[in-house]
């Protein structure tokens, strides 16, 4: 079952592409910001005006000047003279970003319109301000309504904002007046629909290894495909650093050290490093030192009310996932854990803050928007952010999301959001079978139906296709260079890259939850693209301390070395499951479920093939990657 939080809200209204944000020149003094109204915002949502003395927070977002992309591509490209000469901050500050006179001219507008100045980055990037609803109108030129989105109550403006002309040729982006950031996936999955941190197990009968123990179910129709025993095996009780190293051929004395991966969250579990450590003893692995894992809180975020913060506690499991993943992968790498207070656009100002300090030199996310038809000035802020980290030589991997198309929420298939970026490294998932000798059996993407068992007559009836690894093909931007000859769609092909996922093959994380009994440490297998994401991210590492130096934004790199892939490709098997029906343990009984492998029954625009394909990319890791 899914933890991730899904945006079913979007699929309401967002059926149709909206333009590229764009300044036009409107009457008199005054410009549009074209498509700052979401398409949600519509007479058939309307609930009403919203109060006017509503605090907000938003920020006014600045462009880069001309040739930044540009760069980005000729330092990441190994066919540019330019290759791997990235831009320190300071020299990107001073090529690519708006002028003092440019962003004083910004506040000094705000100031004038009553709004607070929050923050503005040394990069230029944004003015954050504060203000009330009635101030915005008045400064945007439009008037501001709530609208029911699936039993959601979210706020938009009436009609596109504007600005004044003059601002017109610097200012390309206003966000969080409206609140499309509601939308806002977690892309995490466990084996049941219960928080983590209020208690969570799995059920025996749970194998050390793929087949180990094999149960009395017989597979579905159509999946009882090759290295499978005659009948379903019982799930694995989790892989762990040492299976999947092996499984992925990672070997010899690289371990990370000397690099930093920087882990992008919400919110910040305050038992993390106690887990964490207790976790790595029992692995064998060195445990962290406060020097080698730090949080970090980003300035200039919001911290009031009108925020509606999510359960914080889903976020727990989250960093935890996406921690003891990196280190497992790489024991020796620094993480940088960067926790906005909230699961709104505070997250694109913690990437900014990453990026304008280069804080890390691979950065990995575990959330997206569930669609990437978003009000452009969403997707064009968090894109500029994304270029400049290609400049400085930063690897962004951003999970794909574990709703396959989406076609099965929104009636059409659809990529993510920063994940069908084209400056992103977008990480899809599969699922991972692994021997007693932490040998590959089989890899396959990660597709899955669920069928409910009978344990008298041992009769499994399906029950309905559940989650896979996100991809497609964007509607938004176009095939990037790097994907020529490999892709053959005309947009930009998600995902690049993949690792497990696949919550039956997932990873044995360790955290302290509340049981029944007390609060204490406890382990448990969770899956989703949020745990190919760091693990990719951690494996990079790896590459990078082989290299002798950063790969930075390694798509181009990837698709002209494809070889150095493991081709995932089809197997179609099942797994036997046992849950617990309260989730901690058998005093409520038990269920039994057959859950299979490479599965689209509910994303039918996706298969896992030879060759680059939707689910997986390129593949997984087969070895260190070795330009």
């Amino acid at each position: 079952m899914q933890r991730r939080r899904l945006a079913t809200g979007l699929a309401v209204a967002l059926l149709a592409v909206v333009p590229l944000t764009s300044v036009s020149a409107a009457s008199g003094a005054r410009a549009t910001l074209k498509g700052s109204t979401p398409t949600w915002a519509n007479s058939k949502n309307l609930v009403g005006a919203a109060d006017p003395n509503t605090v907000v927070g938003f920020r006014v977002y600045l462009g880069w000047k001309s040739g930044a992309e540009a760069a980005a591509r000729a330092v990441s490209d190994p066919k540019s003279a330019s290759y791997g000469k990235y831009y320190t901050p300071a020299q990107f500050r001073h090529d690519f970003a708006p002028t003092q006179s440019e962003i004083g001219a910004t506040q000094a507008w705000l100031k004038n319109q009553g709004f607070s100045i929050v923050y503005t980055p040394s990069n230029n990037h944004f003015v954050s301000a504060e203000g009330t609803l009635a101030q915005a109108a008045a400064a945007f030129g439009t008037s501001f309504n709530n609208y029911k989105v699936n039993n959601q109550i979210v706020r938009a403006p009436s009609g596109d904002l504007s600005i004044p002309s003059d601002l017109a040729t610097s200012v390309n982006a206003v966000v969080g007046l409206d609140e499309s950031d509601a939308f806002v996936d977690l892309n995490i999955a466990v084996d049941k629909n219960a928080a983590p941190t209020a208690g969570f197990r799995n059920s025996p009968p749970l194998s050390d290894f793929w087949a180990e123990k094999v149960s009395n179910y017989a597979y579905p129709a159509g999946f009882t495909d090759r290295n499978s025993p005659a009948m379903a095996p019982w799930v694995i009780k989790g892989n762990t650093p040492a299976s999947i190293k092996g499984a992925y051929g990672i070997s010899g004395a690289y371990d990370g050290t000397g690099q930093t991966v920087a882990i992008i969250d919400a919110f910040a579990s305050p038992t993390i490093l106690h887990d964490v450590n207790e976790w790595s003893t029992n692995r064998g692995l060195p445990i962290m030192t406060n020097g080698q894992l730090v949080e970090v809180v980003p300035p200039g975020i919001y911290r009031r009310a009108e925020n509606k913060q999510m359960d914080p506690r889903g976020w727990y499991s989250e960093e935890t996932l996406d921690v003891e993943a990196v280190h497992g992968m790489a024991p020796g790498a620094k993480i940088v854990y960067v926790g906005a207070p909230n699961n709104r656009r505070d997250l694109d100002a913690a990437l900014n803050h990453v990026v304008n300090g280069r804080l890390a030199q691979i950065i990995t996310n575990s959330y997206g928007y569930s669609t990437e038809l978003l009000p452009p000035g969403y997707r064009t802020a968090v894109n500029n952010t994304l270029i400049q980290a290609a400049a400085e030589g930063i690897g962004v991997y951003f999970s794909s999301g574990d709703r396959g198309d989406e076609s099965s929420r929104f009636g059409f298939p659809t990529t993510e959001f920063p994940t069908s970026s084209p400056w992103v490294t977008a990480v899809g998932g599969t699922a991972l079978a692994v021997d007693a000798g932490n040998a590959r059996v089989f890899e396959t993407g990660w597709g899955t139906s669920s069928y409910a068992c009978n344990t008298t007559t041992l009769v499994c009836t399906r029950a309905g296709w559940t989650s896979g690894a996100g991809g497609g093909t964007s509607r938004i931007y176009a095939r990037p260079w790097y994907q020529d000859g490999t892709v053959s769609t005309a947009g930009r092909g998600v995902p690049d890259v993949a690792a497990l996922a696949d919550p039956q093959t997932g990873y044995l994380i360790g955290q302290t939850q509340t049981f029944p009994d007390g609060r204490y440490y406890d382990e448990y297998r969770l899956g989703g693209t949020s745990l190919a994401s760091p693990i990719f991210a951690g494996l990079m590492a790896l590459a990078d301390q082989k290299a002798g130096h950063h790969l930075g934004f390694a798509n181009p790199l990837f698709y002209s070395h494809a070889g150095a892939f493991f081709d995932v490709t089809s197997v179609k098997t099942a797994v036997a499951r046992r849950n617990f029906n309260n989730s901690v343990d058998g005093t409520a009984g038990t269920s039994d479920f057959l859950r299979t492998f490479d599965d689209y029954s509910g994303s039918p625009s996706q298969h896992t093939a030879t060759g680059w394909d939707n689910v997986t990319g390129l593949g997984a890791l087969n070895g260190i990657f070795t330009p």
